[in-house]
């Protein structure tokens, strides 16, 4: 694809069973590095066990998975957070009584080196990072769209769509090179969808940050996506452009079914 230069995730013949039932099955794509590819399908398509098995939540069945040259296949999602993977869950994970700075300060922390020691007891060097800390989580929020009174704000007072936003930021502080977007629109309004689509873009563009996006909004996944993957009963049964997939006979009839009157 024109404008990307290298293969930075390459899934191969990924496959997982639960018992008896085959929830995805021979998966294989790639992603390039600063590309934003969307994975849809309908429900029960796969697409989450697929974003689990990115994420090293799940151990696939078999098959691969190779992230910057690397086979990551089995590493657990915090050995892949280490890498440079980060995830939006569905659901907004948040320390909800804390002020949405100190939920993107608790993100760095995976990032200090900062002993146990330290915080507890308020060591000089601790207080100076914590400080360093505290100014890095405002640069993220800002960048999310947050004001100074919204930094300030306990995050279960904030509005749904500014919890989508603080789960994002959470997840940047992690200095992701890839982000996996777990359905970031679900719930917002049409303002709300666009402010996290034009974040999401600025991230590709200012940071070369590369994202897979779900998401049952098809309107902000055709606008957003440079390409797009479709499963089917855990499968890949398309991939292309927005407009090649919003064309595919085999996409249509997954999403509306088989029209038993067509000749």
């Amino acid at each position: 694809m024109e404008g990307f230069v290298n293969t930075f995730l390459e899934v191969r013949g990924l496959g997982k069973r639960f018992g008896g039932l085959e929830a995805v099955s021979g998966l294989e794509f790639n992603v390039n590095r600063g590309e934003i590819l969307g994975l849809i399908g309908p429900n029960g398509a796969g697409k989450s066990t697929v974003f689990c098995m990115l994420a090293g939540s799940l151990i696939p069945t078999e098959g691969t998975i190779v992230f910057r040259g690397k086979n990551i296949t089995k590493l657990p999602s915090h050995g892949r957070a280490a890498r440079g993977i980060s995830r939006v869950f569905q659901g907004n994970i948040l320390f909800r009584n804390l002020t949405a700075t100190k939920n993107v300060q608790i993100g760095l922390h995976l990032r200090t080196g900062i002993g146990l020691f330290g915080f507890v007891f308020g060591t000089p060097a601790a207080r100076r990072k914590e400080e360093l800390l505290r100014d890095r989580a405002r640069e993220i929020l800002r960048l999310c769209g947050f004001t100074d009174e919204m930094m300030n704000s306990i995050a279960n007072s904030l509005p749904h769509g500014q919890q989508r936003l603080l789960s994002l930021a959470i997840a940047l502080a992690n200095q992701p090179e890839l982000l996996l977007l777990d359905e970031p629109v679900t719930g917002m309004n049409a303002e709300e969808v666009c402010s996290m689509l034009a974040i999401i873009r600025m991230l590709r563009e200012k940071a070369g940050v590369t994202c897979i996006i779900i998401d049952h909004n098809m309107k902000a996944i055709m606008e957003l996506c440079d390409r797009i993957i479709t499963l089917s009963n855990g499968k890949k049964i398309a991939e292309g452009t927005p407009e090649e997939i919003a064309s595919n006979p085999a996409v249509i009839e997954a999403y509306l079914g088989k029209d038993e009157n067509a000749a």
